[in-house]
């Protein structure tokens, strides 16, 4: 595909939304673009950063007078629109900060606020630096999730303020490695997008069952648009029969108060070229009431974001697919309504985990990590080389880190191997620890194997991570606690808009990659499953 027609369209015909945007990656000069608006960056100085310097050029020594008129420094965040009254060929010049340093996490924010800025212009060029395949494809991604809007529930949605054309501008616009990176960039941003949708649907219209049954259209639909020969996914679905023959008692526990019932969904992505094998595993609460131990009415408004793990999971397993990683995925997801009736668990009851691990209740609020663990156990029996779970477990940690930063426990070198992709990502974690006296706590019950929940107020975040790992049969493993960062309950900010984020599934993508490239990080010091902020 040439860099002058890049995918003329935002999301392929698989599932994903319908766009009415096209995309094009072109090397033409910003100062001549004919687009309605044309986004350049701003540093400090000020100055306008590297893919602007045309721009620069043509306003000569008016540039400094300009940007100080408008008080722009550079500072990320900051936006100003100015009419070029014909000093370039756009009629509209957008100038958004980029601060210091102009990395690709700082040109995905900038596009994404350029991309809400920009509103009722049919043609949009980005001359933000682009000039390396890592900054063009986060130029593309922060347009495209900075655009983000869910629109599902309006009696009358307003009409799109996307332009009907996006021109990413660059000198390395021909360069088969920027071309490669940006079509790649459409796919994870289809992938966030989907995440996002999903967890911001009310919890009404996405049950365990519908979100089983929405989990198997997607796959379905991606495997129809891969190519002939391409791997495909393969879904199962559980249904509570089938979860109570195997003995899924975490599972059924935590979904039996519902008048929907659970469901875990396995998903298999088997290319013959596989480099390793990953499981990955995500938690599916798709409605969190907390059960008898019930949550105050003011902390359920936004608890369908309680199975953003799973969503999360599921588009990096379809993402693998149609990304054609060489590597063989494994996921399993658990899907369950945590809801109050006269059917619920309770305090003090004693569940058997698939596998025959008893487990005592304490508080039917820490649901999560029962559903995990019945998933857990179905991915070690798969035997693969390392295990990844990702779920938005405890409050602890958003008490922990706040609400940017996900945590990440397990051993040492998976963690190491975790941060890592996220940090190729743009996406923010944290190392925490699992401290040795952690397994006192777990194994405190005087009636069952383990101890769900103790009530301690401190550290409850390592407890259900510690408890996690009895479930891992000793394989390399890390959890991500995503509860902070995968819902923005404030304004719009860079690429991340109101609501669910997509946080952590292009985590998961960057995990998947390297480890298809067969890029293992070393351990970092320490002792295995004690992981210290060292490891960052």
């Amino acid at each position: 595909m040439g860099p002058t027609s890049l995918l003329a369209r935002c999301a392929p015909n698989d599932g994903y939304p319908a766009a009415v945007t096209t995309y094009a990656l072109r090397s033409a000069s910003p100062a001549k673009t004919r687009a309605e608006a044309v986004v350049v960056g701003v540093v400090p100085g000020p100055a306008l950063a590297p893919g602007a310097e045309d721009v620069a050029a043509a306003y000569g020594r008016k540039l400094r007078g300009l940007l100080s008129t408008l008080e722009v420094t550079g500072k990320p965040g900051e936006i100003a629109k100015v009419p070029s009254k014909d000093v370039i060929g756009s009629p509209l010049l957008v100038l958004v900060g980029l601060g210091a340093d102009p990395t690709p996490a700082a040109v995905r924010r900038a596009a994404g606020a350029a991309a809400r800025a920009v509103t009722n212009a049919a043609s949009v060029a980005l001359a933000l630096p682009a000039d390396t395949p890592e900054l063009a494809a986060a130029a593309i991604e922060g347009y495209r999730l900075g655009g983000y809007t869910f629109t599902s529930f309006r009696s009358a949605p307003a009409e799109s303020a996307a332009p009907a054309e996006l021109v990413l501008l660059s000198p390395a616009a021909r360069r088969k490695e920027v071309v490669a990176a940006v079509e790649e960039a459409q796919v994870i941003a289809d992938a966030v997008i989907g995440v996002r949708d999903w967890v911001n649907t009310p919890p009404a219209h996405l049950t365990p069952p519908t979100f089983a049954e929405e989990i198997t259209a997607a796959a379905k639909a991606v495997n129809k648009a891969l190519g002939k020969g391409a791997a495909k996914v393969e879904v199962s679905v559980l249904d509570e029969e089938e979860l109570a023959a195997l003995g899924c008692g975490g599972t059924l526990a935590v979904g039996g108060g519902s008048a929907a019932p659970p469901r875990i969904v396995e998903l298999r992505y088997r290319p013959a070229d596989a480099n390793g094998h990953v499981a990955l595993v995500g938690k599916g609460i798709t409605y969190d009431s907390g059960g008898l131990s019930i949550k105050p009415a003011t902390s359920m408004t936004s608890m369908k974001e309680d199975m953003a793990g799973a969503a999360g999971v599921v588009q990096a397993v379809l993402t693998a697919a149609r990304l054609g990683l060489p590597v063989q995925v494994s996921a399993f997801v658990g899907l369950a309504e945590n809801m109050v009736s006269g059917s619920s668990y309770r305090p003090g009851d004693v569940v058997t985990i698939y596998g025959g691990t008893t487990v005592e209740i304490a508080n039917t609020d820490a649901e999560g990590r029962l559903v995990l663990a019945d998933c857990l156990v179905r991915a070690a029996e798969a035997e693969p080389d390392v295990v990844v779970d990702i779920a938005t477990l405890t409050g602890h940690m958003v008490l922990a880190l706040g609400e940017k930063l996900a945590g990440v426990l397990g051993d040492d070198a998976t963690v190491a191997e975790v941060l890592a992709a996220g940090e190729a990502a743009g996406e923010d974690a944290w190392p925490m620890p699992i401290p040795e006296f952690m397994e006192t706590r777990i194994h405190s019950s005087t009636i069952a194997d383990l101890s769900q929940h103790d009530w301690i107020r401190w550290g409850g975040g390592l407890f259900a991570a510690a408890f996690l790992r009895e479930f891992t049969a000793g394989l390399p493993w890390a959890h991500l606690d995503i509860a902070g960062p995968t819902f923005n309950k404030g304004g719009a900010a860079g690429h991340l808009t109101a609501g669910a984020t997509g946080y952590g599934v292009t985590t998961l993508v960057e995990f998947l990659r390297a480890r298809s490239a067969g890029v293992v990080p070393e351990s970092v010091s320490g002792d295995a499953g004690a992981t210290t902020p060292a490891a960052s």
